[in-house]
C-alpha cells in the first residue's frame, strides 16, 4: 500500500535576486512497511527531498502526498500537526536539548500531541522506550553525560514516542563509530520489521546497504531507484534491547544523580498540575536564573515604588480625612456676608447680618440638619492664681456645640446647659492644653477663671481632640454660653441694623460698657405720636437684634450635606429678605471643600511620584522585552527542533509568553514585598502616615500580567513565525 507519493516536485531558493534549483521534478513513491535509502553526495538536494517529506519545508512546485493526503496546500500548523502525528525524526547532529535529561528529551514530542497524555503516562511511555534501546541507567542524564551512541538513540526514543508511521533519519551514522552505527542501523531495521516505514538519507553506500531499497539522487533529480535483494526480510518482532556501546567514549560524571529526596517530589507535584507550555517555560526560567533575576529587577524596583508611593499617598489622604472627621465631617459652617466701606470690600463676616434666631430655624425648619449651634467668638487673655494663658479659640455658643463637633466626651464636669445660656451665667468648660496651662496638677472642675476681668467657674473638662488638618490645637479652646461672652466678656449690646426687604447692614452701632450706669436712670417720654402700621410698613425703621459671629449646623449624613446647604440657603434667603437675583448675605461652607482644597497638593505630588513609577515600570517592561529577544535568537535552534517534532506556532507563542509573564509576576511579588517594606520603614523611621491598600496590590498584579503580554508578545510572536527548517540550520 502506497504511504509516499511525489509528483513532480521541484524545490528553488531565493538568494535575494539571485534563484537557486535544488530538486528539478522529482517523481516516486514509497510503500507503506519500505526501509528506503536516499542516496546521493552531499549538495545533490537528498537532505532537501527530506524535509520536504518530514513536512519541515515545502516544494516550490509539484504534489507530495502522505497517507492519502496531499501536503503542498497545508499551512504551516497544519504540517505541524501531520508531524506530530505520523513522523519521527533522527538528526545527523541528534539535536537534543543540551540541559534537559534523556527522559525530558524524549517526552518533549508528547507536549505537542493532540492525544493528550498525562505526566505520569508520558513519563512512562519514554522510560519504556529508553529501556528499550538499553538506556534505563541514563534516565535523568543530559546529553554532555552521554556518548554519541546513547545520544543518538534517545533521539530515536524520542522519534518514536508518538508512535509514527514513518521515520525520517538523516546521516544517522554520521557522528558515530563503526561499531556503534551498526547498532544504530540494526535498531533502524528492526523498527522496521515492526512495521514502520523507514528512510534514511546518507552518502555511505554501506549505510544504504542495510535498506531493502535505495533511491539515488544527483543533482536534483532521481537517478536510479533500485531495490537490495541481498536485505533479508526481518522477522517482524519487537525490537530488543541494545547492550552499551562498548567503543563509547569514557564518561566520568556519567553517573546516575542522587534522588535529593522531598525537593524532587514536590518538583514533580507541580510539573503534573502544570500544563505542557508552562512545564516548559518554567523550565527555561529555571535554567537561566541569573539572567531571569536580572530581567525582573526593573518591574521589582517599578511595581515597589508604585505601592510605596500609593501607601504613602493613601496614607496622608487618611491623615487628612481624620483631619476633617475630628472638625466633624458633616459639619456646615455658615458666615455672615461682607460689606463695602468706600469701594473696599471688608470680607465675609463683616456683615451684621446672622442671629441666634437663624439658628433655632434651621434646628427646626430644615430637615436634612441633625444639630446646630451659634458662635460668638472672642479673644482675651485667662487668668487663674499666678497663671495666665490667651487659648487659641474662645468661642460662645450652646450645649448642641458638643453634638455637632461630635465631642460627646467629657473628661470631667459636665457641659453647661440651655439655661446658662437663657441666664447668661459665667460658667465654662475648658479643653486639655488651657487645663495644662492653667492646672498642670490639679482638676480644674470647680475652679475660678478670670476672662477680660469676668469671673467664670469651669463646670467641665473637654475630651481630648488633638490638632486639626491644618495643625491648629482643638484641645486650647473654651466654650461658654454665648449671651455670656457676647454681653459681658465682648461687651456688646444690641445692634442697630436695617431690616428692610433689601436686608442691608446699616453703619450705625453701638457699644457700651457692661458696667454702663445708663440703665439706673429712667428714660425720657415721648413727645410724638406713635406711627401707625401703614407708616411702618411705607418707612421701615432700624430694628434692634442681636448678632452672632458664625452658625455651625450638621447634616443628617454626608449625602445629605448637599440637600442640607440647599435648605439652609432658602431659609435664610427668606429670613433675611433676599430679594430674586440678589446675592446672598452669608456664606455657607462645608467640609467637603476645604478637603478638596487641602488635599489637592498632596494628589498632585502623589501623582508626581505614581507618573515616575509608572514610567520605572515601563523601562522594566522594555528590559522583559530585550531579555526575551535575546533569549528567542539564542534558542532558535530549540524553537527550530520543537516545531519538528510537532509544536505549532501558538504552543511557542504561548510559551514565550508564559515566561514574560511569569518573569513579571515574580517581579511584581518581589516587588509588592519591597514596597510593602518600604513603606513600614517610611512610616517606623521618618514617622510618614502611610495605609496599605489591597486595591493597589491587586492592581500592581494586574500590571505585572499586563506588562508581560504587552512587552512579551512581539518576541513570542517573532518565535512563533520562525521558519523550522530555519531554525534548524541557525547556527
Amino acid at each position: 500500500m502506497e504511504l509516499i507519493r511525489l509528483e513532480n516536485i521541484c524545490k528553488t531558493y531565493y538568494l535575494g535576486e539571485v534563484e537557486v534549483p535544488v530538486l528539478h521534478g522529482i517523481s516516486l513513491s514509497i510503500r507503506r512497511g519500505e526501509m528506503v535509502a536516499l542516496m546521493g553526495a552531499s549538495g545533490s538536494g537528498k537532505s532537501t527531498l527530506m524535509n520536504i517529506l518530514g513536512c519541515l519545508d515545502h516544494a516550490t512546485s509539484g504534489e507530495y502526498w502522505l497517507d492519502g493526503q496531499e501536503m503542498s496546500r497545508l499551512g504551516p500548523n497544519e504540517r505541524a500537526l501531520v508531524r506530530t502525528e505520523k513522523l519521527g525524526f533522527v538528526f545527523q547532529s541528534f539535536n537534543l536539548l543540551a540541559r534537559t535529561s534523556a527522559l525530558g528529551n524524549v517526552v518533549m514530542p508528547l507536549d505537542y500531541s493532540p492525544r493528550r497524555h498525562s505526566r505520569r503516562e508520558a513519563r512512562r511511555l519514554a522510560h519504556g522506550l529508553l529501556n528499550r534501546v538499553g538506556l534505563n541507567t541514563r534516565v535523568n542524564h543530559v546529553p554532555s553525560q552521554m556518548s554519541g551512541g546513547q545520544q543518538q538513540r534517545v533521539a530515536i526514543s524520542r522519534a518514536l514516542v508518538n508512535s509514527p508511521m514513518l521515520v525520517l533519519a538523516d546521516e544517522p551514522t554520521g557522528n558515530l563509530d563503526s561499531h556503534t552505527s551498526m547498532d544504530i542501523l540494526r535498531m533502524f531495521q528492526q523498527l522496521n520489521a515492526e512495521g514502520i516505514t523507514v528512510v534514511l538519507v546518507t552518502h555511505d553506500p554501506q549505510v544504504a546497504a542495510y535498506a531493502s531499497r535505495t533511491i539515488r539522487i544527483v543533482d536534483g533529480m532521481v537517478e536510479s531507484d533500485e531495490v537490495n535483494p541481498s536485505v533479508e526480510t526481518t522477522s517482524r518482532c519487537p525490537l530488543v534491547k541494545v547492550t552499551e556501546d562498548d567503543h563509547a567514549e569514557p564518561q566520568d560524571h556519567a553517573i546516575e544523580p542522587a534522588d535529593d529526596g522531598p525537593a524532587r517530589r514536590w518538583r514533580g507535584l507541580v510539573s503534573s498540575l502544570l500544563p505542557a507550555t508552562w512545564r516548559t517555560a518554567l523550565g527555561a526560567l529555571r535554567r537561566n536564573k541569573m539572567r531571569a533575576g536580572l530581567s525582573t529587577l526593573g518591574v521589582v524596583i517599578a511595581v515597589s515604588a508604585v505601592i510605596a508611593m500609593t501607601e504613602i499617598g493613601q496614607g496622608s489622604k487618611a491623615t487628612l480625612q481624620k483631619g476633617i472627621a475630628s472638625m466633624g465631617a458633616n459639619t456646615i459652617m455658615i458666615f455672615a456676608g461682607s460689606t463695602s466701606t468706600s469701594g473696599v470690600n471688608m470680607g465675609t463676616g463683616s456683615a451684621v447680618t446672622l442671629t441666634p434666631q437663624d439658628a433655632q430655624e434651621i434646628a427646626r425648619q430644615c430637615p436634612a440638619v441633625k444639630c446646630v449651634a451659634p458662635l460668638v467668638r472672642a479673644r482675651s487673655q485667662i487668668v487663674y492664681g499666678n497663671r495666665n494663658c490667651v487659648p487659641e479659640n474662645i468661642y460662645g455658643t450652646t450645649p448642641s456645640y458638643l453634638d455637632v463637633r461630635d465631642w460627646k466626651k467629657m473628661t470631667a464636669g459636665e457641659m453647661f446647659s440651655d439655661r446658662d445660656v437663657r441666664n447668661s451665667n459665667k460658667v465654662c468648660v475648658i479643653g486639655n492644653t488651657v487645663k495644662q496651662n492653667l492646672f498642670p496638677r490639679t482638676s480644674p472642675v470647680g475652679r475660678e477663671i478670670r476672662i477680660n476681668n469676668v469671673s467664670f467657674r469651669v463646670i467641665g473638662l473637654l475630651s481630648r481632640k488633638g490638632a486639626n488638618m491644618v495643625g491648629m490645637d482643638q484641645d486650647n479652646i473654651v466654650l461658654a454660653p454665648w449671651t455670656t461672652v457676647k454681653y459681658r466678656v465682648s461687651g456688646t449690646t444690641l445692634t442697630n441694623t436695617n431690616q428692610s426687604g433689601s436686608a442691608e447692614s446699616s453703619s450705625s452701632s453701638t457699644s457700651d460698657s457692661v458696667n454702663t450706669l445708663s440703665g439706673l436712670y429712667p428714660g425720657a417720654t415721648s413727645m410724638y405720636l406713635s406711627r401707625t402700621a401703614t407708616q411702618e410698613a411705607d418707612t421701615p425703621q432700624p430694628v434692634r437684634f442681636t448678632n452672632v459671629d458664625q452658625i455651625v449646623a450638621k447634616a443628617v449624613s454626608e449625602r445629605k450635606v448637599k440637600r442640607a446647604m440647599s435648605q439652609i440657603t432658602g431659609l435664610l434667603r427668606q429670613r433675611h429678605r433676599v430679594r430674586a437675583g440678589d446675592e446672598d448675605d452669608f456664606s455657607i461652607r462645608d467640609m467637603a471643600e476645604m478637603m478638596k482644597v487641602m488635599s489637592s497638593t498632596t494628589q498632585l505630588m502623589s501623582s508626581l511620584l505614581l507618573v515616575v513609577a509608572m514610567i520605572s515600570l515601563v523601562v522594566g517592561g522594555v528590559g522583559i522585552m530585550n531579555i526575551m529577544l535575546v533569549s528567542v535568537t539564542e534558542r532558535t535552534r530549540e524553537i527550530g527542533l520543537r516545531m519538528a517534532v510537532g509544536a505549532r506556532s501558538h504552543h511557542i507563542l504561548r510559551q514565550f509568553l508564559v515566561e514574560s509573564i511569569v518573569l513579571c509576576l515574580v517581579g511584581g511579588a518581589i516587588g509588592i514585598l519591597l514596597g510593602r517594606g518600604a513603606s513600614v520603614l517610611v512610616r517606623q523611621i521618618v514617622r510618614w502616615p502611610t495605609q496599605a491598600s489591597l486595591t493597589t496590590i491587586v492592581a500592581a498584579v494586574a500590571i505585572s500580567v499586563g506588562v508581560g503580554v504587552v512587552f512579551g508578545f512581539y518576541p513570542a510572536w517573532k518565535a512563533s513565525r520562525l521558519d523550522p527548517i530555519e531554525a534548524l540550520r541557525y547556527e
